[in-house]
């Protein structure tokens, strides 16, 4: 007897491998498949500008590296003992102005390269809820704990979503148009705008990536991966979710990583996958006798495995 249905996925046309480099961008569901890549060695590079939930500060984001409008005075300010951007996650703030700007025009001049060179970029948006500063009237990628009668809340139209989307899709096809872009959904449920609201949020989302996928590409190829449903419909029920309700748990992020892997990965890298896994592993054991000589000899046999992958991925111990 089935208890649920499973999501059905095609498999990608131009999967990810161990030569490819992946940018990941997004909410924090965004942080939880790049562990994952981290985890198998491939090359990624996940949000150096911090976690950012919604499209349009994404595409700001983009724009900015793109362009090459490096960070100002203007674009900074002060709060909380703290120098901060609105276009960044608190991460990144600073108490000092000078190291924040030049910071931030570091990362953006690494990020253009990591986007000129990136074979797969793959964006996890969160929400379609925004705040938009009063005084600024800009829509804002993080509040830094400002009082919240400095922003009007609004949440973005489909047509607004729609044409971001395919701005950030534009912008990266100037400098890189042979990069495939993967959208998908954070599963992550914001139901602190309200449980229809939350839905709501995501259809708008959902519909946004549909209607500018169905339109041909004339630059980078866009695809649509399900995480969103994959936790709403395999995975509904509660035990799949952390504490709070809200965030999906281990495992049922380990679940659509495997659905992820199975259907966007080469299958030819599966074997060196499960031989970095086994490595990983290795590197956890803890020993009765760290001076023992079995250790001494299991410590060498997993040398010489990482050295031999090394000759075709880049390793480094977590």
């Amino acid at each position: 007897m089935n208890f649920t249905i499973p999501v059905s996925i095609l498999k990608y046309l131009y999967p990810i491998d161990y030569n490819s480099k992946i940018v990941l961008l997004g909410s924090c569901f965004a942080e939880n498949i790049g562990d994952k890549f981290e985890y198998f060695k491939f090359q990624n590079t996940v949000n150096p500008f911090g976690i950012i939930f919604n499209p349009v500060s994404i595409e700001k984001l983009i724009y900015r590296t793109v362009n090459q409008e490096f960070f100002t005075e203007k674009d900074v300010f002060f709060h909380n003992e703290k120098w901060q951007s609105s276009e960044v996650h608190s991460q990144l703030s600073n108490e000092n102005k000078d190291e924040l700007i030049a910071n931030l025009n570091q990362i953006l001049v690494d990020f253009y390269t990591q986007i000129q060179q990136a074979s797969h970029i793959i964006i996890t948006y969160g929400t379609s809820w925004v705040y938009r500063n009063k005084l600024s009237n800009e829509i804002v990628a993080n509040c830094h704990k400002v009082p919240q009668n400095q922003f009007d809340k609004e949440l973005l139209s489909i047509e607004i979503i729609e044409k971001s989307i395919q701005n950030t899709i534009d912008l990266i096809s100037k400098i890189n148009p042979n990069c495939n872009i993967i959208f998908t959904v954070s599963p992550v449920r914001h139901i602190k705008d309200g449980f229809i609201e939350n839905q709501v949020s995501k259809a708008h989302l959902l519909s946004s990536i549909y209607k500018v996928l169905q339109v041909p590409p004339s630059g980078a190829e866009g695809a649509y991966f399900p995480s969103y449903e994959i936790m709403m419909d395999e995975l509904r029920d509660y035990r799949f979710y952390e504490a709070d309700m809200l965030h999906p748990n281990q495992q049922a992020i380990d679940y659509i990583w495997i659905k992820f892997f199975e259907n966007y990965v080469s299958e030819k890298e599966f074997a060196t996958m499960n031989e970095v896994s086994s490595i990983q592993r290795g590197l956890k054991h803890k020993p009765f006798n760290v001076n023992s000589e079995s250790h001494q000899l299991f410590l060498k046999k997993l040398k010489d495995r990482i050295e031999k992958l090394s000759e075709n991925i880049s390793w480094g111990v977590n």
